[in-house]
């Protein structure tokens, strides 16, 4: 199956056999230090899935994964001292550095319920909030072109076994946000590496095609078709919900639902919009199930004849990060849940897809788009253009997401079937 993401942020789903042909792009570096640990609530001593962790006065970061942990590869010509540590609902908090390694550092963050117990917010209408937000775009968001430097990968489960691996370093070039289109937005993958499941019965697999372009796709400011566009919020019902705290910034939160019955599946979701500059921070928003059949017309595009598809759940997350008075995308994810119904099978296939993409360095100033030639484009399938799983040390100084703890254990098993 491969999948396909269109301007309107849905998945077209087309079933097929795989072919892997396998090569890499990119250059090492060993000249950085590590940090790496879990970051926990400070009361719960919960682990805290994917808190940003960024270099103060760089434009180095990283994500930690759904298990809390975090990696970060700093290189030694930024002199670095420490590294910040935030999370959505939490105090944002800085850990000293020195010139070695830190390995397996416990980061407590503390919860802002006690700031947020003095914050009283009115808004008579959050739909004009919504919209004087939109407004400021302009004012909020990067008014140059951009060259963003990533960590994309995607997973496919089958049932609870991962059967597809797929991981990248990609750089991302972004117009300007005064043009609120995506149509120039570039993506061209540097390094990668993929691992498929060798079972025969795998051989009919779950691909992405054109998946390291969520990076542009996802971006609800740059493709406000997603959402944000004034003449589609008249279909959706907004409602003011509890404020949050994000980078120790006071944050709206408004949810959305659809209010209108139109040919194709709107969403649902949250809004979060800094308080002071009405900035978009961050998104969270899931396709329509309302209408399974709407929701299957918008997501799948080929199938086999004797095959049922049912669409599940298909959720999306973006965030951005603040430098200088300006926005920048950092992390986005997808999520696609379905099942596969086989005639004369008694049970039903359940698959995952999961692709994601943080920012892990960007250059601002002086930078040129990504040739033709070596942009991926939206019908290619990354696991058919990257190597193998074949290098402990594959990634060297490039900031990725670390694997779970899962995944890495699937890693370790798909090697040794291979």
């Amino acid at each position: 199956m491969k999948a396909i993401l269109n301007k309107t942020g849905c998945l077209l789903l087309v079933f097929s056999l795989f072919v892997s042909v396998f090569y890499v792009y990119g250059q090492q570096t060993t000249d950085y230090k590590t940090v790496s640990g879990t970051i926990k609530d400070e009361r719960t001593k919960k682990k805290l899935e994917y808190a940003s962790v960024t270099v103060p006065g760089s434009n180095i970061g990283t994500i930690a994964n759904a298990d809390g942990e975090f990696s970060i590869k700093i290189k030694n010509s930024y002199h670095a001292v420490s590294i910040e540590v935030s999370h959505i609902g939490y105090s944002t908090i800085r850990i000293p550095i020195g010139a070695t390694d830190i390995e397996n550092v416990t980061v407590f963050l503390p919860a802002n319920t006690n700031k947020l117990k003095e914050v009283v917010v009115e808004i008579a209408d959050p739909k004009k909030l919504v919209e004087e937000a939109i407004r400021r775009i302009g004012d909020n968001y990067s008014t140059s072109a951009s060259l963003l430097t990533g960590f994309y990968r995607e997973t496919v489960k089958k049932r609870r076994s991962f059967i597809n691996i797929s991981e990248a370093v990609v750089d991302i070039y972004k117009t300007s946000y005064n043009v609120n289109n995506v149509d120039k937005d570039r993506v061209q993958v540097t390094k990668g590496r993929t691992l498929l499941s060798p079972k025969q019965g795998d051989t009919l697999i779950v691909k992405l095609q054109g998946g390291p372009n969520l990076s542009i796709y996802i971006d609800i400011i740059k493709n406000p078709d997603l959402i944000l566009n004034i003449e589609n919020l008249p279909h959706y019902k907004f409602k003011m919900e509890k404020p949050v705290m994000i980078d120790e910034k006071l944050h709206y939160v408004v949810s959305f639902v659809p209010q209108v019955v139109l040919p194709y599946p709107l969403h649902y979701g949250t809004l979060y919009i800094d308080q002071e500059t009405l900035t978009f921070s961050r998104a969270e928003f899931k396709l329509s199930m309302d209408d399974r059949n709407k929701a299957t017309q918008a997501i799948l595009r080929k199938k086999p004849f004797n095959m049922h598809f049912k669409p599940e759940e298909v959720s999306f997350l973006v965030s951005y990060r603040e430098r200088d008075g300006r926005s920048y995308l950092h992390y986005v994810q997808s999520e696609v849940r379905f099942k596969c119904d086989w005639k004369r099978r008694l049970f039903s296939t359940g698959y995952t897809v999961v692709s994601e993409m943080v920012v892990t360095d960007s250059k601002i100033q002086n930078v040129s788009t990504i040739p033709n030639k070596l942009v991926f484009k939206a019908t290619q399938i990354l696991s058919d253009k990257v190597g193998d799983f074949y290098d402990e040390n594959f990634w060297e100084g490039y900031n990725i997401i670390p694997p779970t703890e899962s995944l890495e254990s699937a890693i370790d098993k798909l090697k040794k079937q291979r």
